[in-house]
């Protein structure tokens, strides 16, 4: 069964996603705080971390900061902020996904189903892609600049590989929501996000990228 550790500091609403949850099929248990809820995923580590921004103590974005250190567990955010700026800090600190409260449950479990499917292999037997001195293996499960490996979380891994398997073509934000989130709607900010991390760790000048490009209007390309 899929465990899901829900951070959130008020009892009622974080209750309510436990209960939720369960009901949905998943195995699910709650920390009132960041320390809590780091403590509770080293010693039993779930399948997926649900984290509010608003905690006391550690806040939610170093919450996340350190979740993303020990492991590469898919986060969700379930926060009131709707601010773009508290969107982006939280994906920037490593979350893979945003949700404003107050939460649909059904979404919420849509999401979390999306990011159970994914992996790190891609695809097996496809041969690496190079561009330039960037190096993607699907099958290895592995990027190298320069010959020297670049560390990637799960959906930076997927977003590359994608965009590497339709080298040259551009594809649009929702596209890439589709292929790499396995969402039929979502916030394309998602995307500008993970390229944006991307770009510092495979373009050796991210503000004039020579590989991972946009094309403004439509979307992003992977060129050689």
């Amino acid at each position: 069964m899929t465990a899901v550790l829900v951070i959130e500091d008020d009892d009622r609403i974080r209750l309510a996603l436990l209960l939720a949850l369960e009901e949905e099929g998943y195995s699910a248990y709650g920390a009132a705080t960041a320390e809590e809820g780091l403590r509770r995923q080293r010693e039993s580590p779930a399948d997926h971390v649900l984290v509010d921004l608003m905690l006391p103590g550690l806040d939610g974005f170093e919450c996340i900061r350190q979740l993303r250190r020990d492991d590469d567990v898919p986060i969700v955010v379930v926060s009131a902020r709707d601010d773009t700026h508290d969107i982006v800090a939280a994906l920037e600190a490593g979350a893979d996904d945003y949700v404003v409260k107050p939460v649909a449950i059904k979404e919420l479990s849509a999401r979390l189903r999306a990011l159970r499917r994914r992996g790190r292999v891609v695809t097996a037997g496809v041969p690496a892609q190079v561009f330039g001195d960037l190096e993607i293996s699907a099958e290895a499960g592995e990027v190298r600049r320069a010959g020297r490996p670049v560390a990637v979380t799960r959906t930076e891994f997927r977003l590359l590989c994608e965009l590497a398997e339709h080298a040259g073509r551009v594809l649009s934000r929702q596209q890439l929501l589709r292929r790499v989130w396995g969402y039929e709607t979502g916030d394309e900010r998602l995307v500008d996000v993970h390229v944006g991390r991307l770009r510092q760790k495979i373009e050796p000048d991210p503000a004039n990228p020579r590989h991972l490009v946009t094309l403004r209007g439509l979307g992003y390309k992977l060129q050689r």
